[in-house]
């Protein structure tokens, strides 16, 4: 049975601790891919619209180029509503029989995971892969599979503020996804 990651997020920029993560976990679990999946709306988080669905698509898109286990799932941006993971993961384990999921989470997420919908259920479904993240605690009750990734302080969030500032973000991102959001004036104050 193939094995595949599914590294969720608002990747609003992607940047270089995303491909990091995705990279790392994929080599040392053995998974055969790793999608990336854009959501809609996060329950978790507050609804940003700093850019369009489309300019996220098209920056994931540079972003995976090149690596040829590296894919785009946009299930989640082509249904309305809240992006429930449980909801999600059902529908993929129809589309997709053959395949085993993992969900790749950072600490951050492994701390929230008794408050996500369906939590019980969706432990019967995937297998949950921890990754830790700067000042955040991978200590769970919950049976999860942990990877040993470089900790980097780099998030979507300190990339936007550092642009809105015009200061720089070479090294942070790609250099393709460093020249669309220039091209197309993302991100700006």
């Amino acid at each position: 049975m193939e094995k595949v990651g599914i590294l969720g997020g608002t990747f609003n920029p992607p940047h270089l601790g995303h491909l990091i993560i995705a990279n790392e976990v994929m080599c040392s679990q053995g998974l055969d891919e790793v999608w990336f999946m854009p959501n809609q709306e996060p329950p978790h988080k507050e609804k940003s619209n700093a850019v369009s669905n489309s300019d996220r698509i098209e920056m994931l898109k540079l972003a995976v180029e090149g690596h040829p286990k590296f894919k785009l799932e946009l299930i989640e941006l082509e249904r309305p509503g809240p992006s429930f993971t449980y909801d999600t993961m059902k529908l993929l384990k129809e589309n997709y029989p053959q395949k085993q999921f993992y969900f790749i989470i950072g600490a951050d997420m492994v701390e929230f995971l008794p408050k996500w919908h369906n939590i019980d259920k969706l432990l019967e479904m995937i297998a949950f892969i921890g990754v830790k993240r700067p000042s955040y605690n991978l200590q769970t009750s919950y049976p999860i599979l942990y990877s040993e990734v470089p900790e980097m302080g780099i998030s979507s969030s300190m990339i936007r503020k550092r642009l809105k500032e015009g200061r720089t973000v070479r090294y942070l991102v790609p250099d393709s996804i460093r020249e669309y959001i220039k091209e197309n004036r993302l991100y700006e104050s």
